[in-house]
């Protein structure tokens, strides 16, 4: 009969106050006294006023190791708030919890019920009193998609419907020609007077030629009915890429909320701090222009909105790839000298992709995107090269084009992603930030390699719009490969020496 109970079946605990002969089941544990008792037993402890307050009871259980602190061996008497654990009296005052939360069992208990009551109502209000289900919600899921997924498919349709018809009413014109030639050779064939033969083959002749042009798989014949069907398809397939890439889209961010197309909006600007006499701003602060070849090529800007209060946790930048740059945080009181004060981002440098931090070294890869940090003494700026593992040895990552930047206040972490198409990103790196730190503002910072020795050197580089590269020396202009240019102009007709404008950062 014993073998038909379950194995999980609790032991039933027996009061430690009975006679051997007739112990009775326990209904409470006192953790003080470490007995569990029967009802007879346990009314000294429900009656007595200085028992029911300094004696905590429990369901009754078998004393042992779970009721007696691990490093004291003293009874687990308190509850640590701030460590969710149960703790003696020598860890209350002494140890590791002594600055902590504690609570008396019974008070910790009340807090706590209290504390799970008010987050039940918070679900219950999240999740619409408790309506909320799995067919609700796909229902409501599906219906999001169901607009551009059946918007996709009737462009699809439409233009299968136009192409096929018109193509096919071009076919079957010049399938007329292929019946008049089997016509005429069947007539031909059929025909046993040479005369007629010989008079009727000329036409023949003609309509075997007109038969062996015909071409069935060029579509329309060249003319304005293919011209406007061509022009009809190319709008209607723009209409249908577009549907396209929002269903996309749609079914990425039902995926992966995280995948959702970046949209910065008309309210994020450039702040400038620093300008260097070759970098300049258009007029709505979201485009950062190189100007001048021969002025300083550095700028530091903060990222900003126009409109106050708004905090900015989310932005996408395109970078120049003559330019080495740094995205990411820093404490705005020292944002002008970046040494003085915190900072954490990506840097490109020396045309090699790194996560700079002002206090921590990290190593990524694309393998495991899991941040390594290293404290380093003294906290100085340190750097370390993001790479990728080969076949053989690791890789430098490439120079990201456009630049993903995710600030997560909450879990105290900077995340930045290669944005390589529509719908299409990559992590590159993610970073742990230092929790004190909280006057952290989004920056970029820019500078032209080897700005600063060229334009102090005697041998000043101009390098013109369509790519050839000159040296000024003195009062002449030396090409690149050597060859000393006596003209004022470039091939291109572009002036020697003159400013030409390009957009070396942007907000996207």
């Amino acid at each position: 009969m014993s073998d038909n109970q379950p194995k999980d079946t609790q032991q039933v605990v027996l009061c430690d106050m009975c006679t051997e002969e007739d112990r009775k089941p326990a209904r409470k544990t006192c953790m003080k006294c470490e007995i569990s008792m029967c009802g007879q037993h346990l009314q000294v402890h429900l009656t007595t006023p200085v028992l029911l307050q300094t004696h905590p009871l429990t369901e009754p259980m078998a004393l042992g190791g779970t009721t007696k602190c691990p490093q004291h061996g003293k009874l687990l008497e308190y509850y640590c708030l701030d460590d969710m654990t149960c703790v003696c009296v020598s860890c209350a005052i002494e140890d590791q919890h002594r600055l902590h939360n504690m609570k008396t069992f019974s008070t910790a208990h009340k807090e706590l019920m209290e504390k799970l009551t008010g987050e039940q109502k918070a679900l219950r209000v999240k999740t619409d009193d408790e309506n909320v289900s799995l067919e609700k919600w796909e229902n409501s899921e599906r219906g999001k998609l169901s607009h551009s997924s059946l918007r996709l498919i009737e462009a699809v349709t439409k233009m299968h419907d136009v192409s096929l018809t018109s193509v096919r009413s071009s076919v079957s014109a010049r399938m007329v020609a292929l019946k008049t030639c089997k016509s005429s050779l069947q007539g031909a064939q059929e025909g046993k007077d040479t005369f007629r033969f010989l008079q009727m083959y000329s036409e023949v002749n003609r309509d075997v030629e007109e038969a062996k042009a015909v071409d069935l798989r060029k579509g329309l014949l060249p003319g304005s009915d293919r011209d406007k069907l061509v022009q009809v398809i190319q709008q209607d397939g723009e209409d249908m890429m577009e549907q396209a890439e929002h269903f996309w889209g749609s079914l990425l961010t039902l995926v992966d909320p995280d995948q959702e197309l970046l949209s910065t909006g008309p309210d994020l600007m450039f702040e400038p701090l620093v300008l260097g006499s070759g970098i300049s701003l258009s007029k709505d602060n979201r485009r950062v222009f190189y100007s001048d070849w021969i002025g300083e090529c550095t700028a530091t800007l903060l990222i900003g909105r126009t409109q106050p209060g708004t905090n900015l946790k989310r932005w996408q930048v395109c970078l120049s790839k003559d330019f080495d740059w740094t995205i990411g945080l820093c404490d705005k009181n020292s944002a002008k000298d970046l040494k003085k004060g915190p900072h954490y981002g990506l840097c490109y440098k020396n045309h090699q992709l790194s996560s700079v931090s002002s206090d921590e070294c990290f190593d990524a890869s694309s393998n495991s995107r899991d941040l390594m940090q290293q404290t380093e003494a003294g906290g100085h700026i340190s750097s370390a090269l993001i790479t990728h593992q080969g076949d053989e040895e690791e890789e430098a990552v490439p120079r990201p084009e456009k630049v993903e930047v995710v600030w997560n206040s909450v879990a105290s972490s900077l995340s930045f992603f290669r944005r390589s198409g529509l719908h299409r990103r990559e992590e590159i790196v993610t970073i742990a930030i230092n929790i004190n730190n909280q006057d952290l503002v989004p920056f970029v910072q820019l500078e032209m390699e080897n700005a600063q020795n060229s334009a102090n050197s005697s041998q000043i580089q101009w390098k013109c719009p369509c790519g050839r590269v000159y040296k000024k020396e003195a009062n002449y202009y030396r090409h690149e490969n050597g060859r000393v240019i006596n003209r004022k102009n470039c091939p291109c007709g572009e002036i020697l020496g003159g400013r030409f404008t390009e957009v070396v950062c942007e907000l996207l």
